[in-house]
């Protein structure tokens, strides 16, 4: 009897140790939980309170500014018939915003002529003017320069200039410049800056001190970050409100669990009401603003209109339908019977023969092999979105992209399929019009482009807009690289294109032999055998690396001289120095240019390897818990990590068959040259995945959810 009680204390004992470790455990899981919701919850409250802060003085720059525009407009009224009108300061629109302002509203100029009761006047409104919009941004917090003012007893004071008439014949004096900063993203935005320090610096130098300069594009850009502050903001407590209830749900259950097994009640009733009275689980403040948010974009963004302001603050996924599956079905199986189509005729006609027409079989490789290579890149693009949405990657934050409008996978799939589509049934069509002989059969090629570009800047809200126009203004800040802030989806758009050079020189063929109109006599030996068609192959190979290379100057410039960038760089560098040395082989065949070709290739292969590996996705860390990858990884399976390791090793050492003496036919080598960059396509949609899992995971280890917004006033330190 007394062995059974032992046994019976020793294993109370024991629950007791386990109870008071899981409650130890359990403790400090709620305080990492309430340390960090603490944390949020500050930044996002100072995060609200400057924003406030922010929108306060767009308003009151706004309505100083509308007003007095409204009074000089009627009081020019009534002096019109007698002297030209002063030079008036641009009217305010109530809905916009992003404005350079300096004081005095009255030119030099405007003083020289009429009565001197209205040149007092314009003086005393300009002055009432400044000194009312100092006031009301002084009142929010922001400083100036050269600020002229008076102290509370009357008197004036000078911040770096002369008394404003001090007297009554003095000059009318620069009271101050308010700094609206607007980061210089865009040549439009560098433009705005240069001028600004420009007419800042003729202030200073005393050159029109009166003259008015409210730039009205100034305002507009402020309120459209402080529009776009508050949506991220908004995010921000959308997100921390499902941390809250999400941990809330997480105690809750584990609790029961432990209730289940242990049959401990009170303990863990002591428990949850510690968890209840935790500022995670108590705390309305994130509540309380996210209500104020909504209030306030309402009013100032969308006209108190809740359902357009709910469209800016919770964009709603689009729905899926089954329209949209379907038609990637049939358009896959219509592309798939009309090339079978095509290939039966081909076969029959003896088009790809070496006997056959040289001229066609150049055309029709060029027209098919570009559209072929684009297909293949949007079908892979869609792989990687099914994969990314499969292992919840954020892309959409990633890319900046708007989660209504961004594409998805079965979009993807939908353009590729469409594409191929049409691209065969044109080739079949102009197939049976040049056996039946129809002059200028291979202008349907022609027209197939004129199709396809009509499409891509097609104005209407018709195939996939946003996508395009988002497409076409990565392009534009891709080419211009130098002028544009460089994004994600910039320099990601721009290593796509570095995969693309063959799609290239297929475009600049197919320019050459349409555009040029030598679709008439079928000189196609013009367009690859000329002198400038060569050079321009030339510069097209390496075009793409040198946009990408820009980029990585402008991010080390912007970065703070970040090594990084410049190390990216050279990666560039050389891979356009390889891309030379083998242009200059294919030209000149000898046994010294062989060497160089292996020399420089293997160079920026090797380069470009370390750089996949190391930099873009994360891999081949020796203090890694996972063998030569990385500590986090999103797929469970480590092996097919290793695999995509030596398939991107593979593929990467597909130059070395420009090396090889392969002797084939010229349609097989046409099909090689084909096979070979479909295959770089494949290996860079294979990389996108692994580099967008590297910058999710970047992303998470930060706590990086929601984009930071540059706020545009901010306070000027004087001199």
């Amino acid at each position: 009897m007394i062995f059974l009680k032992e046994i019976v204390v020793m294993e109370m004992r024991a629950w007791m140790v386990q109870e008071r470790e899981f409650m130890e455990r359990a403790d400090e899981e709620l305080e990492k939980v309430n340390a960090f919701y603490t944390g949020q919850e500050g930044e996002l409250m100072a995060r609200g309170e400057a924003l406030l802060e922010q929108l306060r003085i767009l308003a009151d720059v706004k309505r100083i500014l509308a007003d007095h525009a409204a009074s000089r407009r009627a009081r020019g009224l009534g002096h019109s018939r007698s002297m030209p009108p002063p030079s008036p300061s641009p009217s305010v629109n109530g809905s916009s915003g992003r404005y350079l302002l300096s004081s005095g509203l009255a030119s030099p100029q405007s003083m020289s002529d009429g009565s001197l009761e209205l040149q007092q006047a314009q003086v005393s409104e300009g002055a009432a003017v400044a000194d009312e919009v100092m006031a009301a941004l002084e009142r929010n917090g922001v400083s100036f320069v050269g600020l002229t003012g008076k102290t509370k007893d009357g008197k004036a004071k000078d911040g770096g200039g002369k008394g404003r008439g001090g007297g009554g014949g003095g000059a009318l004096q620069m009271p101050a410049t308010v700094r609206i900063d607007i980061p210089a993203t865009s040549p439009g935005r560098a433009a705005l800056k240069v001028w600004e320090e420009l007419v800042n610096v003729l202030r200073k130098d005393g050159a029109d001190p009166a003259a008015a300069f409210v730039h009205r594009k100034k305002i507009q850009h402020a309120e459209k970050n402080i529009r776009d502050a508050f949506m991220a903001l908004y995010r921000g407590l959308e997100l921390l409100k499902k941390f809250s209830s999400l941990n809330v749900k997480a105690f809750t259950k584990i609790l029961k669990k432990f209730v289940k097994v242990s049959e401990q009640q009170r303990a863990t009733d002591l428990f949850s009401e510690k968890v209840k009275r935790s500022p995670f689980s108590s705390s309305d403040k994130v509540l309380q603003l996210a209500d104020e948010v909504e209030c306030i974009f309402m009013k100032h963004f969308t006209g108190n209109d809740r359902k357009v302001a709910m469209k800016y603050l919770k964009p709603q996924q689009p729905r899926n339908t089954h329209m949209i599956t379907f038609l990637v079905g049939l358009f896959t199986g219509t592309f798939v019977s009309l090339f079978i189509i095509y290939a039966i005729l081909a076969h029959v006609s003896g088009i790809f023969t070496s006997t056959g027409n040289t001229a066609y079989m150049e055309i029709v490789y060029h027209v098919f092999s570009m559209f072929a290579l684009i297909s293949l890149h949007i079908f892979l693009y869609g792989c990687n979105l099914f994969m990314w949405k499969s292992t919840r990657i954020n892309h959409n934050f990633i890319f900046d992209f708007s989660s209504n409008t961004a594409l998805t996978h079965r979009d993807a799939f939908l353009m590729s399929a469409s594409i191929m589509c049409t691209v065969v049934a044109a080739l079949v069509i102009n197939l049976f019009l040049k056996n039946a002989g129809v002059a200028y059969a291979n202008a349907l090629p022609g027209a197939l482009l004129l199709l396809s570009t009509g499409v891509l800047f097609c104005p209407f809200d018709i195939f996939y807009r946003s996508t395009r126009y988002c497409f076409m203004r990565v392009m534009r800040n891709i080419i211009f690289s130098p002028f544009y802030k460089v994004l994600m989806a910039d320099f990601f758009m721009a290593d796509q294109l570095t995969s693309q050079i063959p799609l290239l020189r297929h475009m600049e063929f197919t320019a050459c032999y349409f555009m040029a109109g030598s679709f008439r006599t079928h000189p196609y030996e013009t367009c690859t055998s000329g002198q400038q068609y060569k050079h321009l192959a030339y510069v097209i190979s390496f075009l793409p690396y040198f946009w990408r290379a820009l980029q990585c100057l402008r991010r080390y410039l912007e970065e703070g001289h970040d090594i990084n960038q410049l190390a990216n760089a050279g990666k560039y560098v050389s891979a356009m120095v390889a891309a030379a040395v083998r242009f200059k082989y294919t030209a000149t065949p000898t046994t010294f240019w062989v060497w160089m070709v292996i020399i420089s290739s293997s160079g920026a292969t090797i380069y470009q390897l370390y750089w996949d590996f190391v930099k873009d996705w994360g891999f081949l860390n020796p203090k890694s818990k996972n063998r030569w990858l990385r500590n986090e990884l999103i797929l469970k399976n480590k092996s097919i990590y290793y695999v995509s390791m030596m398939l991107n090793l593979a593929l990467r050492l597909a130059w070395t068959e420009s090396v090889m003496k392969i002797h084939i036919g010229k349609v097989e080598s046409r099909l090689l040259d084909f096979s070979l960059a479909s295959l770089e396509i494949i290996r860079r949609g294979h990389w996108n995945f692994y580099r967008l899992e590297n910058e999710h995971l970047n992303n998470v280890g930060k706590f990086r959810a929601v984009k930071t917004v540059p706020l545009p006033f901010r306070e000027l330190e004087t001199d």
